[in-house]
Formats: structure tokens, sequence, C-alpha cells
């Protein structure tokens, strides 16, 4: 179905208007870049960038979803040969029975694989797996003369695309090598932090020793109890992990939609008062110490999946994630940062630390060895703006980033100065698209 529609990111922030074609097989692919006018063409999945990556106002948008097949399946090898409107929700459920479990998961299912490789998502597991990208074999590529190209890891134009957000070309297909699994659980530890130096020195002393690891943090408290969290780590359960009962069934995947938010919430809802109230029950109901929990990958990664459009309960106005990433020796940057939010009584409902590991080849992936913070914050306060900013000169103090994929507010001298590889994903880009018809809103904003 072809139509002039609006579209937004899932913070629900700055709508555009595109025509919003759903794609047909490859000669259609052609015909709609070759045709697609003077504001070009983008490729878009299921929509869960924050902000305006996967918007093209006034210009066309391709809506991959349709190209869902999984065109091949090798458990000996764990590759796996899908198009790119795929879910990451569709793989689980396929082929967690068959014992292959995704590389790398974000904090929800509802991601292509076309838009895994754009944004390169990273997860819990970038300390030791690294971001997407990485296990990524092959892709095929449509490009902007009409061409479709299979790229693999040796081409610079392979790492410009992952991370690339979109503006390459479009991603048809591509051969991804899986992570082979006993079950679809989790053995899980978690340990509640009493302030941010408790959970740096924790992670930083024995997160080598788990596959997965993640922190939520509150970010309201203060004094000696600033950045108080509860530290979540664990790796995949094997079969002789799980209790008896769950043995036959170790690799059964059904997750669950307990929940939909209502299409009405009214702004203002997630406040000071209320997220307080929230983080002092999280944080008292979290475990001391608890050790060898068993979870299922649901609940373990995704557990916001379980109640659809969640994003509603930000109210109309929406809301915004602001992720940076500042390097190993910057802790001082990332405890401001966290000072600035507390002093600000800026409510932040989800709040999440992590560790990143070494850096990947592409040109514009957000990972980079450090620690990586990520708030989502509700759209309204007259203070938001100018926080932001102070933020944003922290980050870029620090030698750190922001993530695209996140991103609905930078300004296009900001960008320069986080990717220092801009020029050069620059350049191969003008090679294969010199005229620019593969672009966004978050493009044009950002002068990319």
């Amino acid at each position: 179905m072809d139509d002039h529609r609006a579209l937004q990111g899932w913070g629900r922030t700055s709508p555009s208007v595109a025509m919003v074609h759903s794609a047909g097989d490859d000669v259609e692919l052609v015909r709609l870049v070759a045709d697609a006018g003077p504001r070009g063409v983008l490729a878009r999945g299921l929509g869960s960038s924050y902000g305006d990556a996967a918007q093209n106002g006034g210009g066309v948008v391709v809506d991959m979803t349709s190209r869902d097949r999984v065109l091949s399946v090798d458990t000996g090898t764990a590759l796996v040969e899908v198009e790119s409107g795929v879910s990451l929700d569709q793989l689980m459920r396929l082929l967690l029975p068959l014992g292959l479990f995704v590389p790398v998961s974000p904090g929800t299912r509802q991601v292509t694989v076309g838009g895994a490789i754009a944004a390169d998502i990273h997860g819990k597991n970038h300390h030791v797996d690294g971001s997407f990208g990485r296990h990524v074999v092959s892709m095929d590529l449509l490009c902007a003369d009409g061409t479709i190209r299979t790229l693999t890891p040796e081409s610079e134009l392979f790492w410009a695309t992952v991370g690339g957000m979109g503006l390459t070309g479009l991603v048809v297909r591509a051969t991804l090598r899986m992570k082979k699994v006993e079950s679809a659980y989790c053995l899980v530890d978690t340990e509640r932090c009493v302030n941010l130096d408790d959970l740096l020195a924790r992670m930083t002393e024995g997160d080598h020793r788990y596959t997965y690891s993640v922190a939520w943090i509150d970010c309201l408290a203060s004094g000696a109890s600033l950045g108080r969290s509860v530290l979540t780590r664990g790796w995949p359960a094997t079969l002789e992990q799980l209790p008896r009962k769950l043995r036959d069934h170790a690799l059964d995947f059904h997750p669950r939609q307990l929940a939909v938010a209502p299409p009405v919430f009214p702004s203002g809802m997630l406040n000071r008062a209320t997220v307080a109230a929230f983080n002092e029950v999280w944080f008292r109901k979290a475990p001391r110490e608890r050790r060898g929990e068993v979870q299922s990958i649901a609940a373990f990664f995704h557990p916001l999946d379980a109640v659809s459009s969640w994003n509603r309960i930000y109210g109309p106005k929406g809301f915004l994630q602001y992720q940076f990433v500042v390097p190993f020796g910057a802790e001082d940057t990332l405890r401001r940062c966290i000072e600035m939010l507390s002093d600000a009584g800026q409510a932040s409902f989800l709040a999440v630390l992590k560790r990143f590991g070494a850096q990947g080849d592409g040109h514009l992936s957000f990972p980079t060895p450090g620690w990586t913070l990520a708030l989502d914050i509700p759209l309204g306060a007259p203070i938001l703006g100018g926080l932001l900013d102070r933020l944003d000169a922290e980050v870029i103090a620090a030698g750190g980033r922001e993530y695209l994929a996140k991103d609905s507010r930078l300004s296009a001298s900001e960008v320069a100065p986080m990717y220092p590889r801009l020029e050069q994903w620059r350049a191969i880009r003008k090679g294969v698209d010199p005229d620019g018809v593969f672009t966004s809103d978050l493009a044009r904003r950002l002068g990319l």
C-alpha cells in the first residue's frame, strides 16, 4: 500500500509526512530508488529509532517490513540468511527452538535486521561480543545507481553501511552468524549497589565473568546515595543448569503480551514525584544479592515488550532518549552528568548503564570503549533544553559521543567532534551516492 503518511520515531516527537511505499521485489525496489525525486528515499523497518532517523519528510520512505522471509538456516554453522525486514522477534521465535539465538539483542525484539545493521545496535553483551555488525557475514545493498552489491567485512562500504543510518543504500538481504544456545533461559545474578562508586567498582571488577551486564540507576538519588543502582548480570543457561521441570521444554520461546498501553495518557504523569516513588520501590524490592536465578530470555532482555505501545505513557508530548558514552578514565564526567540530572530533578523513568568493549569498524557506529548511560526523559520541562546542552558539552569535552539512533535534537556542529571518522564516511557515501539519493530527516538536521 502506497500513501502519504505522517511518520515519527518511538519517542513520538517531530513527525513528518512522506510518501510511504510497501517494499516489493528487488525490481520494484530498484524502481522506487530510481524515481525517488528531489527529497530522496529511505528504508524504514519497525520505527524503533527514538528520533527522526527513520523519517524522510517530503520524500519517499520504503516500508521494508513486508520483506520478512527467512531464506536459509544452517544449524551446524549457525548461519542464517534473511531478508532485511525480518524482525528480531521473528528470528527468536523461529530459531530459539533450533538452539540459535541472536548474537546481539537490544532492549526490544521489535527491530528489523535492516534497522539493526543501520544503527549497529548493541546490547548487554557488548563488552564480550561487540555490536550487531560484527556478526553480519554479508549483506546485499541496493545502491543509488540501481545495482545490488554483495558486501562483506573486507569492503569499506560494508562498514560505512554498518551504523550508517540507512544513508549508503537499502539493505535487501543479510547473512548473520547466530549464537548457539542450549536453552531459552539465562542464569542471572542481581546485586543492589548503594551508590555510583559501588556500582562502577563492581562492574569494573566483575563484568568479565559475565556474558551480559546492565545496571538500572536512580538518577534522582543524591548525596551519599547518588547513582544508587540495581546491577543485573548473567549468561546463557545450559541444559544442566536448568531445574528439571524446565529441561524437557528448554528451548520453548513463546513470549506473551501482557497489556496494551491505552492511547491517551495525560502529559506530566511521569514527573519527579511519581518517578521518585517508583525508583524507591524498585530499589528496595531488588535483593541485596541473589545468585543464579533462572530467567527467561524475554524477561531478562525485553521486559517492556510485554506492554505494547508503552511509549504512550509519556503522554502526547512524547519523550526523548538521551544516550551517551564516555571513555574509561572519564568517570568524573559520568558522575557530573548524573549529579546534573539529580540536581535538576529531571525525571528519567528508565536509566541504564553498561560498559562497552572494543570499538568496531563501523565509521559511525556508536559503541566505543567506556561507560554508556541511556535515559528516557519526558518532554515538556522548561529546563530540559539547557540541561541537555550542558550534558552535550560534558560528553564532547570528555571525548565521548551520543547515539544517532536515539538522537532527536543534536546540531550539525556537534557531530564531527563526536565521530572522528565522519569525513571518511562522507567520502565513501559520496562515492556510492554522489547525489544524496538516500537521505533522512536526521541526515538533513545533522548535515550528514
